[in-house]
């Protein structure tokens, strides 16, 4: 194939058509070989509110000694070496453990592998780096910046549990901040109808999983804890900690309010719909007074050369044609 035939319009033509036909197909097939874990993951919140509704009552009735194996533990290797090296306190304390809970890792077995993660990130980095380094770099470079390459690449690795749960946990309370003027909504609408607020957070659990899988399994742990705790606001803040969400603390502080004075749920429920939807709206405002600034550097990398592209591409046709008679 030679450059004539490149630089061809027919070519350049077939070559379109062949990246926009497997652009279609690939948008085309892809949502139908997406999964749907709504039921899956619905399914394993009914399991847990089964687990903790069981491991409470035997909390109740087993001695204090017992009371810890009743969690879920992690692997014995895992466990053994984390408490070997006591590794809890040293690299974490009560924040790391609300993080993992706000990022959907609930238990005992979420610590220990977000400790030993963090201990085993750097070593298997600094391998990695090194075999680079020392096998399949090229030998003309000199060995001590071999060796800073390896402690910089193996540095990184102790930044990456921290920036990976950080993006899990910013991901989540996207995704429950979007959901939540919905839900809060349906909440009204059931307590409004009679329905209690258990049985209004279980009811919008159900409908909002559609939307947010994320927020219906906190809204269902949170109706069963409102089942078995002695404090109603033990709930009221563990969801609000557990999803970190501003609208969703604010909203559960006017319930414990509601509820220690006396006032109608219903119409805290109504007032803070309002301000939630106000925010959402401000929000969405913001976003797009700030997209012309975002959209001036993409648009200068990608969208000009094309457009140099097509628009010099047939003088350059031209020309290249002359110059060949």
């Amino acid at each position: 194939m030679n450059f004539e035939t490149i630089a061809s319009s027919q070519f350049i033509a077939a070559l379109l058509a062949m990246v926009a036909v497997t652009g279609t197909i690939f948008s085309l097939v892809m949502p139908l070989l997406s999964r749907d874990s709504l039921k899956s993951r619905m399914k394993t919140v009914a399991l847990e509110r089964d687990k903790m509704r069981a491991r409470e009552r035997a909390r109740l009735q087993a001695p204090q000694d017992a009371r810890a194996s009743l969690r879920n533990q992690p692997k014995e290797q895992m466990k053994n070496f984390v408490d070997r090296f006591n590794l809890k306190e040293m690299l974490s304390d009560e924040s790391t453990t609300e993080r993992l809970r706000m990022a959907g890792y609930r238990g005992s077995a979420p610590l220990y592998y977000y400790l030993t993660a963090r201990i085993l990130a750097p070593g298997v980095l600094l391998c990695l780096s090194m075999f680079y380094a020392f096998v399949v770099m090229d030998s003309t470079i000199p060995g001590f910046s071999r060796f800073l390459f390896c402690i910089a690449v193996s540095g990184i690795g102790v930044f990456l549990p921290n920036v990976y749960l950080k993006n899990k946990i910013d991901k989540r309370k996207l995704a429950i901040q979007r959901a939540w003027p919905d839900a809060l909504d349906l909440m009204l609408i059931c307590v409004e109808s009679g329905m209690s607020i258990e049985g209004a957070f279980q009811r919008v659990a159900e409908e909002v999983g559609v939307q947010s899988v994320d927020l219906a399994e906190e809204m269902s742990l949170t109706t069963a804890e409102l089942s078995y705790l002695s404090d109603r606001r033990t709930a009221y803040e563990n969801l609000a900690k557990r999803t970190g969400v501003d609208g969703v603390k604010n909203v559960m502080m006017a319930l414990i309010q509601a509820e220690r004075y006396g006032t109608p749920v219903g119409h805290a429920l109504r007032t803070m719909s309002d301000d939630t939807r106000e925010q959402r709206m401000l929000m969405a405002e913001q976003k797009a007074a700030s997209l012309p600034p975002k959209l001036t550097v993409p648009m200068i990398l990608f969208f000009l050369p094309v457009l140099f592209f097509i628009v010099l591409s047939p003088a350059i046709m031209q020309v290249m044609e002359l110059d060949a008679f």
